[in-house]
Formats: structure tokens, sequence, C-alpha cells
């Protein structure tokens, strides 16, 4: 039998789409007020936290004995809540302070650590991804599939680096030099969820990246997941390195990756 999260979906795309709104009001404007958080690579700018204030507050609002997870206030509300809601506010933060319009919104439902609803919103191209567990996945409204190219050479592919490259060694510059060699091209987009939502919609072929949170993926994962798509563990033992797409691509396209 599959549950009806139309209640939570409408919620995270409302939120979803508020928070969007708020962040095209800062978009390349000198309101931006940038600081640095990890190192130097890393950034959070006022329309990231102004995004998570309405995100959260609606949550909050609506489902008191919810509990959330995050980037920027970390986890909140009960220890032992069946419900978790997953927050990624300002996903391409790097992208939105430089003025490049590749960012979105990430809010994913888990239900006793499955999750079940995702959204994943870009503000600037109106883009909205959604998914529900066993609902199907869909681009404004359509529904969306992954794509099923088995010849590498015609593929194009995304991925991500981690925001300590310059001293950690597992930085995925080996396999973006020998993967740039066999396929048709690699897109860095700067969003984990977009990378993951446009795997979905078959814009990307396959889509790797190493040392994520689970903030930058919850919502995407569901998105390729009910799009057709496979996602698996990179590292056996770390989830956090992902690689996504049909089951038919990745035969192929996984044997490049180390």
């Amino acid at each position: 039998m599959v549950m009806d999260y139309t209640e939570f979906l409408d919620k995270a795309v409302e939120l979803a789409h508020a928070a969007g709104k708020v962040q095209l009001s800062f978009f390349r404007t000198d309101k931006l007020d940038a600081a640095t958080k990890l190192n130097n690579f890393d950034v959070v700018t006022a329309a990231d936290k102004a995004s998570e204030k309405i995100i959260l507050e609606g949550i909050r609002e609506s489902y008191p004995t919810h509990s959330i997870l995050s980037e920027e206030s970390g986890v909140s509300g009960q220890n032992d809540a069946e419900w978790l809601w997953v927050v990624d506010p300002l996903d391409g933060t790097t992208n939105f302070n430089q003025g490049l319009p590749v960012f979105s919104v990430s809010i994913a439902l888990q239900h006793n650590g499955n999750t079940v609803v995702g959204v994943v919103y870009l503000p600037y191209l109106d883009e909205l991804f959604t998914a529900t567990a066993g609902g199907g996945a869909r681009m404004n409204g359509e529904l969306i599939h992954v794509g099923h190219k088995t010849d590498v050479s015609a593929m194009v592919v995304a991925t991500g680096m981690p925001y300590d490259r310059d001293r950690h060694p597992d930085n995925n510059l080996d396999n973006i030099s020998r993967v740039c060699l066999k396929v048709r091209g690699i897109r860095r987009m700067g969003s984990a969820a977009v990378d993951l939502s446009y795997t979905a919609a078959g814009f990307f072929d396959a889509y790797w990246e190493l040392n994520l949170n689970l903030w930058d993926v919850a919502a995407g994962i569901l998105i390729v997941q009910e799009a057709g798509g496979i996602v698996r563990p990179m590292r056996s033992d770390r989830n956090e390195s992902i690689y996504a797409g049909s089951e038919e691509s990745l035969k192929s396209f996984v044997p490049l990756l180390k």
C-alpha cells in the first residue's frame, strides 16, 4: 500500500517557494553579507540564514512534534521523533555569492529513517523537482525518468568536490582526471541537489560525488530513485560518497571510478 504524503509534499513545496522568493531578493545585490565557515572555500550568506528561518519556522508551526536537521542550524526537536525534516536552505552558496544562477532549496522528509518526500527548487530558473515514496518524480508537474545511455563516450556526467579538497587526500581529482578522458563531458554545477535532480530528469547520464552530507542529498536521492534510477555508496564504509543514474548507464560508467 502506497502512503499518501500529499500534505507533506505540499508544505515542502510551499516552503521551498517562500525560501526561493527570499533568495531572489538577495541575488546579485549588495545585501549578501557573505562570510566563511570551515575555510575560505566554504561560504555562507544572509540569504542562507533568511531562507533557513522561513523553512524552519514553517515546519515548526505546522508540525511541532517533528525533528529537523538543517545545514546551518544542525538538529532541533525531539531526539526520538519518527519524522525528520532534512533541509539545505540554499545549496550552491558559492554560485549564489558569485551571481551565478545555479542554486537550489532542498527539503526532504524522513519517516523512521526512510525518505518519503523530496523537493528541490531552483528559484532563478523556476524549476521544481518533487518526489514521494512510491509516487514517482516530477519536474514542474511532469513525470521524469533517468536516461539510459550505455556508451560512456556519449555520456555527460556531473560531479563536485569537497570544501576541504586542499587537504583531503580523497578529494575526487583522480576520478575527474580519469573520467574526463572517457566521457563526452563533465559538468560541475556546484549543487549536489541540482546534480541529482538533473540526473533524475536525464539531463545528466550519471553523477558521483564524495564527502557529502545528508542535507545535500536526501531530497535528490529520492527524486532519482522515483525517476527509475539507483543511488549507491562509492565507499563501503561511508554512505556520504555516492554515484547515481540508471542501472544500464552505471554498469558502463562506474568502472571508471575509484
